[in-house]
């Protein structure tokens, strides 16, 4: 899969689970569909392409965020919940 192709995950995490979960996922105009659907909805947008193609390969809708990448993902989470409150 080529690093330039458009994707998307859409992660969400609920307090007390084990980690954030993965609800929806794909590429090009899948990617297009959850990035619009988002930013009608008021949920913020990261772009990170390398994640975006670990999580790509790596996982499917329904799965919790890998371990390996627990530390990438709370960082984006802690970015935007840092966004949230100013």
């Amino acid at each position: 899969m080529s690093l330039h192709k458009k994707r998307a995950t859409a992660i969400s995490y609920t307090p007390g689970k084990e980690a954030p979960e993965i609800i929806a996922k794909g590429h090009g105009r899948e990617a297009e569909h959850i990035i619009a659907v988002a930013k009608k909805a008021g949920i913020e947008i990261v772009e990170d392409p390398v994640l975006a193609l670990l999580l790509d390969s790596n996982t499917k809708v329904g799965d919790y965020i890998p371990q390996w990448c627990w530390e990438a993902v709370a960082k984006i989470l802690a970015f935007i919940w840092s966004k949230d409150r100013s």
